[in-house]
């Protein structure tokens, strides 16, 4: 009975290492008693890692601190006591009930931070996304020079079977007339395979062209480009160059990108310069980097930095960029 309750147990926890149901569940749909099913838990819980079989998030942390000999102290009541405060980062109001001081708080949700929130992820296994790059620039005599990847597109070519069917006089028009057609059709596969080639190459050298600071300097220097321009200079619909880079990658002196990457919108400065949405993110990045922990830039202020060096952008588009950076809100930033 004891071996059934385990891998009941064992078998709802998820690859985070958290309980995905309740003892009072697992008793209802076994008939197991649910005392049974607590003291199993218990049990798996004393396993490594610490924090495994957790129900929920503050039960993990509580685990490990407990594992740590840690059940007494303020880091253990923080949690315990004022978890949604803690997730909050409400520090002050925190101090106030517990009667002591911000910084001491501070210290604790430092302390807190270094726990593991999930566990079970030590033992999942990432997936392995191996990216073959389809272009690879690279600087040659202080210019930079496309290379097309071919180890990818197949050779093709008519087998010389076919065009020795039809010369044989043997075969009746209705054969060649079949062969004919599907020899017209491999032709035209094997064209359109090199004009899709040519025009990734095309494609390529235009972005090479365009993003010639970024390939110098990295991607803070990234300028706003759409598919509209590209297919205007190469001579194609936007479609045929949004289809074309579709799941291809670059590898560049800066890394490996998706092609899409390097189209971006962007902002008109006040020198009248272009600066893409990547270069505006990164100089939130960077502001966010370098503020006073004790004072960290609200939206508003990172407006007026932004506006003070010629890059026109509204509040909005700050939270909105913040976000796609995992950046928290200034009052969820501050340090105590």
């Amino acid at each position: 009975n004891d071996r059934k309750t385990a891998e009941l147990i064992i078998g709802n926890i998820d690859d985070n290492g958290f309980l995905q149901t309740t003892p009072e569940e697992m008793a209802l749909n076994t008939g197991i008693a649910q005392d049974d099913f607590e003291h199993m838990l218990t049990l798996i819980q004393s396993f490594y890692p610490p924090g495994v079989g957790a129900r929920d998030l503050r039960e993990c942390l509580l685990i490990q601190l407990k594992r740590d000999g840690k059940g007494s102290s303020l880091e253990y009541k923080i949690i315990a006591e004022h978890m949604q405060d803690l997730g909050k980062r409400r520090f002050p109001e925190i101090a106030r009930r517990m009667g002591i001081s911000v910084e001491q708080v501070q210290k604790c949700a430092n302390n807190i931070a270094q726990l593991e929130p999930r566990p079970g992820a030590i033992f999942a296994e990432a997936p392995k996304n191996y990216v073959v790059p389809d272009v690879t620039v690279e600087k040659v005599n202080g210019e930079y020079q496309v290379i097309l990847n071919g180890d990818q597109i197949p050779h093709l070519r008519i087998s010389n079977t076919y065009k020795d069917i039809m010369a044989q006089d043997g075969n009746g028009n209705e054969v060649k007339d079949y062969i004919r057609d599907k020899i017209r059709s491999g032709k035209f596969l094997i064209k359109s395979i090199h004009q899709r080639q040519q025009t990734i190459s095309n494609i390529a050298h235009q972005i090479v062209s365009r993003q010639r600071d970024f390939f110098d300097k990295g991607s803070s220097q990234l300028k706003p480009m759409t598919m509209v321009q590209i297919a205007d200079a190469v001579g194609v619909h936007e479609t045929t160059v949004s289809r074309a880079i579709s799941g291809k990658y670059m590898a560049t002196p800066q890394g490996v990108y998706e092609m899409k990457y390097f189209f971006t919108p962007g902002y008109q400065t006040a020198t009248g310069e272009s600066m893409s949405n990547t270069s505006v993110k990164e100089a939130i990045l960077d502001l966010v980097k370098n503020e006073d922990g004790n004072a960290p830039l609200s939206d508003k202020e990172i407006v007026e930095i932004l506006s003070n060096r010629g890059i026109p952008i509204a509040r909005r588009t700050v939270a909105k960029y913040r976000t796609e950076l995992n950046i928290l809100p200034s009052n969820m930033r501050r340090k105590y």
